[in-house]
């Protein structure tokens, strides 16, 4: 009878083998690997499209910025310059004497430092064209009115009344460490029915809770200096009212002194001046500015307060320049003007007080800001309308 043979599959004694015993391997599971190479080529893919992306924008600003066309190299440059977050991006294609003549075609050629208040003579009951009552349809003394051109969507808020604008704060005492606020919870705050964005703020594109706190430059409201420290993007100037509820514009920062001299009641800072005494700053007008969302406020010669919202980075609206903003205050008869802050900032709201665009007594945003923003950003100054 033959022996059976009943060795094992592998050798329990290592030393007979001359190395440690090994068991059987596993087969692997063919959907764990196949699922990791798809994952794997998955995101070689998506880095290679994305790389290719950046190259490809890169090659095209050079081709911009050191092409044949100087008016494209210039609205691209200013299109990146205001901006916080891109202001960067041309210096990487372009050399600094270079992006300084650039920007020096913003500056004022305006001859007068500070605006005339004699140009204004304040008559709220006078309507702008004859046999025609403006405000007979808006009692509560603002209504709205859109305006469209070649790369904008625009809303232009008029306030009959002056007196009743004014430059609200976030906080009584700015301070770094105290957050600014969102404008549609500031109107509740101030229980106004119509509110903007103001002036220029610490903003160094980061998601810092420092960011919107503090202004930039001289800020009075309601005939108290409130802030005085910091300079606004080259010193581009101010726009405030005086006590006789009259706007005057400055080419420059104004210091305190000169604010009180001016009898400054509520005002802040930022710029270009657009229009001073019925004068177009011919240096913004012509300059290539850039597309942007925009604010800006102006006065009539009645008085009335025109504020022009631009919408811009978006699909139907990539913003609009200074000129635009000019063209549109010179057809509202404005005589004084200036820029305010834009961008994300770009915002302006109203308590719907007669259901004019939804629901009675509730706030609207008029304008369309950022897709991106999910709220109006935060900020230290704003313009409102009081009830």
């Amino acid at each position: 009878m033959s022996k059976r043979n009943t060795m094992p599959d592998y050798d329990p004694v290592p030393s007979q083998r001359g190395g440690a015993s090994r068991p059987p391997k596993k087969k692997k599971k063919k959907g764990s690997g196949l699922f990791g190479r798809i994952v794997r080529r998955f995101f070689l893919v998506l880095f290679t499209v994305i790389a290719l992306i950046l190259v490809a924008a890169c090659l095209a600003m050079n081709l911009i910025f050191n092409g044949p066309s100087p008016a494209a190299r210039d609205i691209l440059t200013m299109s990146l310059l205001e901006p916080s977050g891109t202001k960067w991006i041309p210096g990487l294609f372009m050399d600094a004497e270079t992006l300084d003549s650039i920007r020096a075609r913003e500056k004022s050629n305006l001859t007068d430092e500070f605006s005339n208040t004699s140009e204004i003579v304040i008559n709220k009951d006078t309507a702008i064209s004859a046999g025609t009552d403006e405000w007979a349809n808006y009692p509560d003394g603002v209504r709205f009115e859109s305006h469209s051109g070649d790369t904008y969507n625009a809303h232009i808020m008029i306030v009959r009344d002056p007196s009743k604008v004014y430059l609200a704060t976030s906080t009584e005492n700015f301070s770094p460490s105290i957050p600014g606020t969102r404008i549609d919870d500031q109107i509740e705050t101030e229980g106004a029915i119509a509110g903007v964005n103001a002036g220029a703020f610490f903003d160094n594109a980061t998601s810092a809770p420092e960011v919107g706190a503090t202004p930039e430059g001289l800020v009075f409201s309601k005939g108290v200096c409130k802030w005085t420290a910091g300079s606004p993007p080259n010193d581009k100037g101010f726009a405030g009212f005086n006590k006789d509820d009259i706007l005057v514009v400055a080419k420059e920062n104004l210091t305190k002194a000169q604010a009180e001299e001016l009898n400054i009641r509520d005002g802040c800072c930022f710029g270009p001046v657009l229009i001073m005494n019925g004068e177009i700053n011919q240096e913004a007008y012509n300059s290539n500015s850039g597309w942007q969302p925009r604010t800006a406020i102006g006065q009539r010669k009645d008085g009335a307060v025109i504020f022009v919202c631009i919408d811009g980075r978006q699909a139907g609206s990539a913003g609009g320049t200074y000129k635009d903003v000019i063209d549109i205050m010179i057809e509202y008869g404005v005589v004084n003007a200036c820029n305010m802050d834009g961008g994300s900032s770009t915002i302006m709201v109203y308590r719907d007080t007669y259901g004019l665009f939804g629901e009675a007594g509730t706030v609207q945003v008029i304008n369309s800001y950022s897709l991106l923003q999910e709220r109006p950003r935060k900020m230290p100054t704003f313009w409102m309308v009081a009830p």
